[in-house]
């Protein structure tokens, strides 16, 4: 099973914080999502903020086995934030699918729908997305050929 991996970091950080008061285990979801595979596309998508917590945090990513993709924390003149890896990581999945037997997506973001839609129709890949129940598009979870829970036993204890 030839496998792809992209996570929205920033997603995953804020939905496991906001629902669980904690961290999700990128070690663990490692050892269960590659398990049996071959993994061609590993990729974290993060914000450089530019601080040392951070760019430990990314070498652990890439020590997992994640080629990290980084955009730089942008505040506007108005007080708000620019981070967003939607584009990036949706023509990252379409360059990589034909390459693919699994495409597995962290996020919880129902932009996503279309795209793990489109993936399964052109390629035939198989889909799975990793999310906080309650923070996930129904429209994301209903697209995908599975849709796997993000709980108590993908998060650091």
């Amino acid at each position: 099973m030839k496998l792809g991996v992209y996570v929205d970091v920033q997603n995953v950080y804020y939905t496991c914080l906001q629902s669980y008061k904690r961290h999700f285990d990128y070690n663990k979801f490692w050892r269960a999502v590659t398990a049996d595979c071959t993994v061609v596309q590993a990729h974290a998508y993060a914000i450089d903020r530019g601080d040392e917590k951070q760019r430990q945090f990314q070498n652990i990513l890439r020590a997992i086995g994640f080629k990290v993709q980084l955009k730089p924390y942008i505040q506007r003149r108005d007080g708000s934030t620019k981070g967003d890896w939607d584009v990036g990581i949706a023509v990252d999945i379409m360059e990589h699918a034909r390459d693919l037997d699994r495409i597995v997506l962290v996020s919880g973001d129902g932009d996503f729908s279309i795209l793990m839609n489109r993936v399964k129709k052109l390629f035939q890949c198989e889909t799975q997305v990793y999310g906080v129940p309650a923070l996930t598009s129904d429209e994301l979870k209903e697209t995908v050929d599975k849709f796997m829970l993000i709980g108590q036993d993908l998060l650091i204890r």
